[in-house]
């Protein structure tokens, strides 16, 4: 597809992500919902079961709940319907080293029509992936090509920062997605730990005790922000803290009052790992 191709592009990512229903009706952007099991009943992600809600199930749940990728045949559907009409799919997904939605797309995408679909590894989640997503959207209406949206999403990845909080660490232990290490921190006494995201993996950037190094942890988030000029939007994105973090939207919003600043609950795919408490902070810095 060249620049001046007018072939339409339309963009599909997963329910891991960060977006406003706002921005999901404007853009027309396509859905498709992971699924969460929760003692043994399965929820689609969105549809039977609402961020907020999922957090009290969590909480009671006799078992960590468990999250499924969508099918293949979801995926399958979704493709048909949307390249129907002649148009191109750009799917934007959450990492593959969180979930094998990717690979369920592709599979998908070979049995529909690869020619027609463009799939992309954000290498992220949550708003991380929302502004991968936002910024195609807004490329594809400027007639942008493929290629072209590509390279910018490329841009943005490798600019990204998602810095996320921890407080409780049961969840984490219990999904083992940071191993042993995680075991052995957690015998310490009140123990959290700040990790980043990077290139797709996930890293214990620091750990320490109490509110005191959540505090520290925040302080050194709202320097950085406010030393970065390129950086226009930052998202906090919860888990069922929202007071804490309309309190920290303040401290950013009084330090860089020109920040587009987004405060939403993350979806139960993130939460279901993080646990209570857990927060992150997300943001990129534009290039000129």
């Amino acid at each position: 597809m060249k620049g001046k191709d007018l072939t339409m592009i339309k963009v599909m990512t997963d329910s891991s992500v960060q977006l406003t229903p706002e921005e999901i009706e404007k853009y027309k952007i396509t859905v498709v919902p992971l699924s969460i099991t929760i003692d043994g009943k399965v929820y689609t992600d969105g549809v039977d079961i609402t961020r907020r809600d999922f957090v009290q199930k969590m909480e009671t749940a006799h078992e960590l709940p468990k999250t499924s990728q969508p099918s293949i045949g979801l995926f399958v559907q979704k493709f048909k319907e949307l390249t129907a009409d002649g148009s191109h799919c750009l799917g934007i997904f959450l990492a593959k080293s969180l979930s094998g939605t990717i690979d369920a797309a592709r599979q998908a995408a070979e049995m529909v029509d690869p020619e027609k679909i463009t799939l992309v590894d954000s290498r992220f989640t949550d708003r991380a992936e929302g502004y991968q997503v936002l910024a195609a959207c807004q490329d594809a209406e400027a007639g942008r090509s493929i290629d072209e949206i590509k390279a910018h999403l490329k841009q943005i990845q490798d600019n990204m920062h998602l810095d996320m909080m921890v407080v409780n660490l049961k969840n984490i232990i219990k999904g083992g997605r940071l191993g042993k290490l995680t075991g052995r921190v957690a015998t310490l006494l009140n123990i959290r730990i700040a990790l980043t995201m990077k290139d797709g993996v996930i890293s214990i950037q620091r750990k320490g005790r109490g509110k005191k190094f959540s505090k520290k942890y925040d302080d050194d988030i709202v320097s950085t922000i406010a030393k970065l000029s390129q950086v226009k939007k930052v998202c906090l994105s919860y888990v069922d803290t929202p007071e804490l973090m309309h309190q920290l939207a303040d401290r950013i919003k009084n330090i860089r009052p020109d920040l587009d600043l987004l405060v939403k609950e993350t979806s139960p795919i993130i939460a279901t790992h993080a646990g209570t408490g857990a927060y992150a902070i997300l943001f990129y810095a534009e290039q000129s």
